[in-house]
């Protein structure tokens, strides 16, 4: 498998899931610059839309999507990183998973946009602040979003760490801030930040 990426993104996640699954994966480095791949592909023609994460399977079939990655890697693994297939934890678990990607991923696209004027950036802030608060009451009554560690904590881990890159501090959020930490200690965090050189 490959795993297209681009350091600190969504992506990371998925590096991360690949390695908690004990799975086997080369990564191409996607330029934001050109979309070329640091192997010299054209990174359109590997995923149309231009964006990370992609995983390309030893077959040939390309995988988009973040969510759609992270289930497929826990599906893969031996070890449990997401509930089973039916169970009420399961669509639980999907929950978070949307929850993360619509209400806390996608409200920082203000803050990483230049052409954004400060009034939308403020909006973001209140919105993702509103998400964190929620987060922290969540995460006030047990370790991990579905009870145990999964795919979901890794994605949210992930994008809990993007507010060092626009000035958005989780401080006002210790229950996060420790949280976040725990993760970061993880074996399979540390060596897929290292390969992605952060």
């Amino acid at each position: 498998m490959k795993l297209y990426y681009l350091p600190g993104s969504c992506s990371l996640a998925v590096n991360i899931a690949l390695r908690e699954a004990g799975l086997a994966f080369d990564l191409d480095k996607v330029s934001r610059a050109n979309l070329k791949t640091k192997s010299g592909e054209d990174f359109l023609q590997v995923n149309p839309k231009g964006y990370v994460p992609a995983l390309k399977l030893d077959d040939g079939t390309v995988l988009t999507e973040a969510n759609a990655i992270l289930m497929y890697v826990a599906e893969q693994a031996d070890t449990q990183l997401f509930p089973s297939s039916g169970t009420l934890a399961y669509y639980q678990a999907i929950g978070w998973l949307n929850y993360i990607a619509t209400e806390v991923h996608k409200s920082h696209a203000p803050l990483f946009d230049r052409s954004a004027s400060e009034q939308e950036r403020s909006k973001a802030r209140e919105k993702i602040g509103k998400a964190f608060d929620y987060l922290t009451t969540q995460l006030q009554q047990r370790e991990h979003l579905t009870g145990h560690y999964s795919i979901a904590d890794m994605y949210l881990y992930v994008v809990l760490g993007w507010g060092a890159y626009v000035n958005f501090s989780l401080a006002d959020w210790p229950v996060l801030v420790a949280y976040r930490e725990r993760i970061h200690q993880r074996d399979a965090v540390t060596a897929a930040r290292e390969a992605e050189g952060l």
